[in-house]
């Protein structure tokens, strides 16, 4: 049976089917998740992402990352230590804080496995396209507040539910290396069960700051 990764509740009702994967949604936290049944295998997963051309010369890359950047740099202050979780394997965002003179570290499952940054507090996290691939949403996110000293961001990017009629002709579920799908609903119940606030910027970037106390 398949159980939300974001609050571990059981409570889960159908909320859309295609001809490839169904999808339920938790009636505590409103996480939109790809069932377990319909899921690749994590060698599946890595041959999707090994296809993907992130070239750290790519100015329309450049110009995409640069919507999670802008805010991180505006909250933080100069040369502060961050962390980009998920980097993949052209860690252009990373490079990008580097220009400007931060410090940064990187962690990726596939392509930079190196726990022991996680071991380690930052002033900002940024997590970019990554939350919506995670079986298990809720550990990561308290792991990565958890390496965040008192009132330091996490930046995160994904692509928000508006409501269950456009979520049928959305293209972003049909990638299926995306199993997990946020609305603000939930973001906010994040927000509240982590004692952070929460900030939506555009469509897709969410920060998500921790109390000083």
């Amino acid at each position: 049976m398949s159980v939300c990764g974001l609050c571990g509740s059981d409570e889960l009702q159908p909320y859309h089917q295609d001809k490839r994967r169904r999808y339920l949604q938790c009636t505590q936290c409103a996480l939109v998740i790809v069932d377990e049944r319909d899921r690749l295998s994590p060698e599946d997963e890595k041959a999707i992402y090994d296809t993907h051309e992130n070239s750290l010369h790519d100015e329309g890359y450049r110009r995409f990352l640069s919507r999670a950047f802008e805010p991180t740099v505006e909250r933080v202050p100069s040369h502060s230590k961050g962390l980009d979780f998920g980097c993949g394997p052209g860690p252009l965002l990373a490079e990008m804080f580097k220009e400007v003179g931060f410090e940064m570290a990187c962690f990726d499952l596939f392509y930079a496995n190196e726990p022991e940054v996680l071991t380690k507090t930052y002033d900002f996290v940024t997590c970019t396209e990554v939350i919506e691939h995670l079986s298990q949403p809720g550990e990561v996110l308290a792991k990565l507040l958890s390496l965040l000293d008192a009132g330091g961001p996490l930046v995160l990017m994904t692509k928000l539910i508006i409501d269950q009629n456009r979520f049928a002709q959305w293209h972003y579920k049909n990638d299926l290396t995306h199993i997990v799908f946020f609305s603000s609903e939930t973001f906010n119940y994040v927000a509240a069960h982590f004692d952070c606030q929460v900030e939506f910027i555009g469509n897709d970037v969410i920060v998500l700051t921790k109390s000083k106390q």
